[in-house]
């Protein structure tokens, strides 16, 4: 009898297979950067609004009561923000009371840049993880995303 032979490589998850599943079934136009080996994409049919995690948690939870799931959120540890990747339906704020509350509580909306993507690649600084995982095309709209964060806001912070 033969010992059963040990799984092979060609099975083990990659950069490349990660990035070929994001643009197959996320729909996320990523690539893999040659110097780093990093996964990222550019922002354009895809934006991200980023804000400090616990500020985050209360607009995830928010934001599954009202049914808006499944939410691809990418965790920072090290920085203390996530990221959601978003629709880019976010228009230019109009009333110029909202920027400066914004950014009081370091809300960022993302629409033009990279943005960086987990990778299977084990991460020594742990610098991005997913909170919850892009798992198809759906994405939250940015608009309804930034709305919840204002209304998830201290009272202090909103007036």
């Amino acid at each position: 009898m033969t010992r059963a032979s040990q799984p092979t490589t060609a099975y083990a998850e990659t950069p490349r297979s990660r990035c070929e599943f994001y643009r197959r079934e996320c729909s996320l136009p990523t690539v893999i950067e040659p110097d780093t080996g990093r996964i990222t994409m550019k922002t354009g049919f895809v934006g991200a609004v980023m804000m400090p995690t616990e500020l985050a948690r209360r607009v995830k939870t928010t934001l599954e009561m009202r049914g808006v799931a499944p939410l691809p959120i990418i965790g920072h540890p090290r920085a203390g923000v996530w990221t959601f990747l978003v629709r880019s339906d976010i228009r230019p704020i109009g009333d110029p009371a909202v920027v400066p509350q914004l950014w009081r509580a370091r809300v960022v909306v993302i629409r033009e840049g990279d943005i960086a993507l987990p990778s299977p690649v084990p991460d020594a600084l742990m610098a991005r993880t997913w909170v919850s995982p892009a798992i198809s095309k759906f994405r939250p709209s940015g608009a309804v995303v930034l709305e919840c964060a204002r209304a998830c806001l201290p009272e202090q912070w909103t007036e």
